[in-house]
C-alpha cells in the first residue's frame, strides 16, 4: 500500500471519529456530567501527555525557533479556539446540527488557500460558497431545541467558529508537515494549547464528580481524550504530508452521515425536514466548490 493511499485512510479515520464523537461530548455534556471547558481541560492535558510520551519514541528533530510562533498560533486555532466554542456549542445544540455545520469547513480551507496561494476562484465555486453558508444560516435560524436549555441560535454559532478556526488551523499545519514529523511539533502545540485552556477550564474541571461517572461516561471521555483528540491530531498531519489541505478537508463531507446516524440510533437527536433542507444546501455548495471545472 503506497503512503498517499495510506493517507486517505488517515483523512477517512479523523472524519470516522469526529462522526462518533458528537453524540458521546454532547450526552456527556447535556447529561451535567462534566461541564464544557472543564471537559476541554481533560481532553487537552491527556492528549499532551500522550503527546510528549509518544514522542519519545518518534524522530529526534529540533524544531527552528521562527516555527514556534507558527506552532503558537497554530494552537490558538486549532486546539483552544476551536474546542473551547465546539464544546460550548454542544452545550447549545445538538449531534446533527453541529456535524452539518462542519461541512462548511472545505469551503473556508478553499478560501484560505485561494488568498494564501493565490489560487483561482470560479464562478462555480462562488456559488457553491453562497450555497454552503446559505444552508448554515437556515439551520442555525430555523432550527429547533431538542430539550430543555438548547439554544440552537447560539450553538451554532460557536460551532461555526470552531468550523472557521479548525480551517485555518488546517492551512497553518500544512506548512509545519512540510518539514517536520508530525510527533515533533504537536506535543509543543499540545503544551501551548494546555497553558491556554487552563484559565478556562481549571473552575469547571474542580466541580466535576469523578465518583458519580458511570461506565459509559467514562468511556465517552476516554473516547473523546484519546480516540477524538490523540489520534485526531496525529492522523491528519500524517495524511497532510501526502495530500492538500483542501483535499483533507472534503473528507468531512462524510462526517454529518456517520455523526446523524449514530445520533439518532443512540437517541439523542432527531431528523426533520428543516435538518434535511440545510444539509442539501450545505453538500450542494460543498459540491459545486470540489468540482473541478
Amino acid at each position: 500500500m503506497s503512503k498517499r493511499q495510506l493517507a486517505f485512510i488517515a483523512a477517512f479515520l479523523v472524519q470516522l471519529i469526529y462522526g462518533l464523537t458528537f453524540t458521546f461530548a454532547n450526552d456527556v455534556i447535556d447529561g451535567g456530567h462534566i461541564r464544557p471547558f472543564g471537559f476541554i481541560l481533560i481532553r487537552v492535558f491527556g492528549a499532551c501527555c500522550l503527546f510528549w510520551i509518544a514522542s519519545l519514541f518518534g524522530p529526534k528533530e529540533k524544531i527552528e525557533p521562527k516555527d514556534f510562533k507558527k506552532i503558537g498560533f497554530a494552537a490558538v486555532f486549532g486546539v483552544a479556539l476551536n474546542m473551547l466554542t465546539f464544546f460550548k456549542g454542544l452545550e447549545y445544540t445538538t449531534p446533527i446540527h453541529a456535524s452539518v455545520i462542519m461541512v462548511v469547513v472545505p469551503i473556508i480551507v478553499l478560501l484560505l488557500s485561494s488568498y494564501l496561494l493565490k489560487e483561482k476562484i470560479t464562478s462555480l465555486k462562488i456559488v457553491g460558497i453562497i450555497l454552503g453558508f446559505s444552508g448554515a444560516i437556515v439551520l442555525t435560524a430555523w432550527g429547533k431545541p431538542a430539550q430543555v436549555g438548547d439554544n440552537i441560535l447560539l450553538g451554532n454559532f460557536l460551532v461555526l467558529i470552531n468550523a472557521i478556526s479548525y480551517s485555518i488551523y488546517l492551512v497553518i499545519i500544512k506548512t509545519l508537515t512540510n518539514k517536520y514529523h508530525p510527533l515533533t511539533f504537536i506535543k509543543w502545540l499540545f503544551l501551548f494549547g494546555l497553558i491556554m485552556v487552563l484559565p478556562f477550564g481549571y473552575q469547571e474541571f474542580n466541580e466535576v464528580e469523578w465518583g458519580e461517572f458511570n461506565s459509559y461516561v467514562w468511556f465517552s471521555v476516554a473516547f473523546v481524550t484519546i480516540g477524538a483528540t490523540f489520534l485526531t491530531y496525529l492522523l491528519n498531519p500524517l495524511a497532510l504530508t501526502q495530500l492538500r489541505a483542501s483535499t483533507v478537508s472534503t473528507f468531512l463531507y462524510i462526517q454529518p452521515v456517520i455523526a446523524g446516524a449514530f445520533a439518532i440510533f443512540m437517541g439523542s437527536d432527531s431528523l426533520n425536514v428543516i435538518k434535511l433542507i440545510a444539509a442539501a444546501l450545505i453538500f450542494a455548495g460543498v459540491y459545486l466548490v470540489s468540482k473541478k471545472n
